[in-house]
């Protein structure tokens, strides 16, 4: 066993482990480790603990001190003439006419070394702008041609999925990742659905791969014969997150199918193919009944009121049967009419009939005597003369009618 310690260098996901030469270092403390690559400014995320032999990489480093005030400032100065060192290589990238995007500039912690990080379809050959950029820095230089996804790690963003990049947040290194992936989990190939912001394929297409490898599997292929509790059929789709089928029956001559659950599923065949030569079973596979889980929180049922909560209601309400039986019922309005009489308002009589007028004989239909207004157009008179004597009573239910004063023009009829 090794006793070790894991550092995060900054703007990096992945951890490495150092020999904190019997010091105890809690995490979260900056230290300053000796690298191959001269010292660094770090941080510890695990304090001190022991590993296997087999684990460790070999040489191991080790703690130089834990990080002071000076040190911090030091890596403040450093940050400050990282942001001038880009601007000054964009313009000796721009003056030169050299292809190439400048992504980001690391300035050791010693500061005898600039490292600047581009992209680039291909080959450049900068070397006139290293030379440029030394005499001006007056450090060693390195220029490294980094690809679109080590890019995307190194300036962060939001993915489609509304959270940091994946690869600059949490992943130590790049996943492999193919298209037959997105084949496996029936996702759409159009790039722009299952691309990253860097143009390569997602790596969270890794992450669940092996959940689908498993299911694919345990389920039918499409296409396959199976016996279902309702008779055989072929598989026409499968779902391989909720683990069912669909399945086209023969005796059904629609192809909307059924749905099963894999194990209501008894595959006869898997895959495409004939039917020859395979023997059907006369058991039918049992059917998949799901267990109801009871909800944990008790029904809450409404309490009744009590009756000296509730307002009494009306008589009119509360009223016996009987009594409601005996009630005249209210009569309607007629078709003039206004509903309710206003209170204070007297009832209005109807008109008398005439004398010598004859009366209706009992059991005739009131169809078969012709309409009031018919008759009373047929003897309107064509002037004033007499006209008051033949004036049209007014409407029972309803409210009185226009009609014409003397001298005045004959009322219009109803249509």
């Amino acid at each position: 066993m090794t006793e070790v310690i894991s550092v995060r260098f900054r703007s990096g996901c992945k951890e490495y482990d150092f020999d904190p030469k019997g010091a105890e270092i809690a995490p979260g403390t900056d230290v300053i480790v000796e690298t191959s690559q001269g010292t660094a400014f770090a941080t510890c995320t695990e304090g001190n603990h022991a590993v296997e032999d087999e684990q460790v990489v070999q040489p191991l480093c080790p703690v130089v001190r834990v990080a002071t005030e000076n040190d911090r400032k030091t890596l403040a100065y450093n940050e400050k003439r990282e942001k001038e060192a880009f601007g000054i290589c964009q313009k000796k990238i721009a003056d030169h006419g050299l292809e190439m995007k400048l992504v980001s500039v690391s300035c050791s912690f010693d500061g005898s070394k600039i490292i600047f990080f581009f992209t680039a379809d291909g080959r450049v050959d900068f070397r006139e702008l290293v030379k440029d950029l030394a005499s001006v820095f007056r450090a060693r230089i390195e220029l490294r041609q980094i690809g679109v996804r080590d890019e995307a790690k190194m300036l962060g963003g939001l993915g489609i999925c509304g959270r940091p990049f994946c690869c600059s947040q949490f992943l130590d290194s790049f996943l492999p990742v193919s298209i037959k992936m997105a084949k496996t989990q029936s996702l759409s190939l159009n790039p722009a659905k299952i691309s990253g912001t860097c143009g390569r394929l997602m790596c969270c297409l890794k992450y669940e791969q092996e959940a689908y490898e498993d299911a694919t599997r345990r389920m039918p292929k499409q296409d396959s014969f199976v016996m279902t509790p309702d008779g055989t059929g072929n598989v026409s789709q499968v779902n391989l997150l909720k683990e069912t089928v669909k399945v086209n029956l023969d005796s059904e001559s629609s192809n909307c199918g059924r749905c099963y659950h894999n194990c209501e599923v008894c595959v006869l065949r898997n895959g495409k193919g004939s039917r020859e030569g395979i023997e059907i079973p006369t058991e039918r596979p049992e059917r998949y009944v799901e267990e109801s889980r009871e909800s944990e929180m008790p029904v809450m049922r409404p309490i009744a009121p009590s009756f000296e909560d509730v307002d009494t209601p009306t008589r009119e309400k509360i009223a016996p049967p009987e009594e409601k039986s005996r009630r005249r019922p209210r009569r309607r309005g007629s078709r003039g009419g206004g509903g309710e009489r206003p209170a204070g308002e007297k009832k209005k009589e109807a008109p008398k009939p005439q004398k010598g007028a004859e009366k209706r004989p009992e059991g005739e239909r009131r169809s078969e005597q012709p309409p009031r207004h018919k008759e009373a157009k047929a003897e309107r008179p064509q002037n004033g003369e007499g006209a008051e004597a033949r004036r049209r009573p007014r409407h029972r239910g309803g409210r009185r009618r226009g009609h014409r004063g003397e001298g005045g023009a004959a009322p219009q009829s109803e249509s």
